[in-house]
């Protein structure tokens, strides 16, 4: 996990213990876990979806605004 500030993981919360232990993080380490209502991503997928379908978008469109916004956002390179 060197030179990361934030990576988010998705498990259960059986699992957090050991997903934590697999990527080697230190117990001392402080991290902060968020419990989502039941079916709260499903809801919202569900929901953005829609208003990509309603903005006349498809999953190509989506996919290549979201590589596009990755170049834009990444550090240039030295």
């Amino acid at each position: 996990m060197a030179g990361k500030e934030i990576e988010v993981l998705e498990t259960t919360a059986g699992q957090v213990t050991n997903v934590l232990e697999r990527l080697g993080v230190a117990k001392e380490r402080m991290v902060t876990v968020m419990i989502e209502p039941d079916d709260w991503l499903t809801q919202a997928r569900k929901e953005s979806r829609r208003l990509v379908i309603a903005a006349g978008l498809s999953d190509d469109d989506i996919d290549r605004l979201i590589k596009q916004a990755q170049k834009e956002a990444a550090p240039p390179a030295e």
